[in-house]
């Protein structure tokens, strides 16, 4: 029994900040948005509208839920928490510092992309449900473009496993302690965070949520409570796409040398969250420079573009590996 209760303290204590990030995450990006476009964002809830989000979450909680006649309401409800679940989910192989990880888990790598597929479901479900053309539509989008740009994510990561010859996140982590993975992986990394939009439907890859063409896309018809878990998960999957590629190619929670014996307090994971931040700044820093591509230029942009350069960089990486004898075993 007090196993059973240790273990959901842990989860607890990993879930709890994580949304509380996100939600902090929808204000830093409306504040950081109306500076970068000469605007005023969120200021009056809060000191400098720092309570802006809790007051969108009450809103959203207190709005009615409209359920389509027609809808198939089992899916139509199931539908949201798949992705808030799946995004959730990810957290569990994340380390915040040496040690201090969920599950040390050794296939770390293949349970997150494992996640990252799955979490397509939920979006595919939540258009099918609602029995309404502009969410089915949405949803097919959405559908076609998270497998597409799957492809270059999973090639990315695996010239990552390449290099260091482990599944293991933890041991990814520690094999950057001499350099990151963003120097000699630069290509990948800029191929790795654009399919990392495209994964979390971010600008300028948001078509499944294209106003202009769709209403809101394939969360058209859902309102209220069951709403809230379609915002949380896009920006839980934004948060845990940061940490990811921090993890991948920041070096995660990797200091020089003179920080890491510091026994006050735990600057590794410090380190790790604002490697995670400047992430997140670069993702909101595209929505507000970068407008939306048309559908057919998204879709040629990664068959004809992207997936030739990851397959490319898939073979080069191991060539130079094996050419210099450096490959891991």
């Amino acid at each position: 029994m007090l196993t059973i209760l240790y273990n959901l303290l842990e989860i607890l204590i990993v879930l709890v900040p994580t949304l509380l990030s996100v939600a902090f995450m929808t204000i830093i990006e409306r504040k950081v948005m109306g500076s970068m476009q000469r605007r005023v964002g969120p200021n009056v809830v809060g000191y400098y509208g720092i309570l802006q989000p809790f007051a969108d979450a009450l809103k959203l909680v207190v709005k009615e839920q409209i359920i389509p006649s027609q809808s198939t309401k089992s899916l139509f409800f199931l539908a949201p928490m798949i992705s808030l679940i799946f995004s959730l989910l990810g957290w569990g192989v994340i380390p915040f510092g040496p040690g201090l990880a969920l599950s040390d888990y050794s296939l770390g790598i293949l349970y997150s992309l494992a996640l990252s597929s799955i979490g397509v479901y939920g979006i595919l479900f939540a258009g099918w449900s609602a029995n309404s053309k502009y969410a089915f539509l949405g949803s097919l989008r959405s559908t076609a473009q998270m497998i597409s740009y799957e492809l270059i994510y999973s090639s990315a990561v695996l010239a990552v496993i390449l290099l260091c010859g482990t599944f293991n996140i933890t041991e990814i982590i520690e094999a950057q302690q001499s350099v990151w993975y963003i120097i000699p992986l630069l290509p990948i990394f800029i191929l790795f965070f654009i399919s990392a939009l495209a994964e979390t439907n971010r600008t300028p890859f948001d078509l499944p949520e294209a106003e202009s063409e769709l209403v809101a896309g394939f969360m058209t018809e859902h309102s209220g409570m069951i709403f809230v878990f379609f915002f949380l998960a896009e920006y839980g999957s934004i948060v845990l796409m940061s940490t990811f590629t921090a993890i991948l190619f920041l070096g995660g929670y990797n200091l020089p040398e003179i920080f890491s014996n510091n026994t006050i307090i735990n600057i590794q994971s410090i380190a790790l969250g604002l490697k995670a931040v400047l992430c997140m700044f670069v993702f909101v820093w595209i929505r507000a420079t970068l407008p939306r591509l048309r559908y057919d230029q998204l879709m040629v942009f990664c068959w004809t573009g992207m997936l030739p350069m990851a397959i490319a960089m898939l073979v080069l990486v191991p060539s130079i590996l094996v050419a210099f004898d450096i490959m891991p075993y």
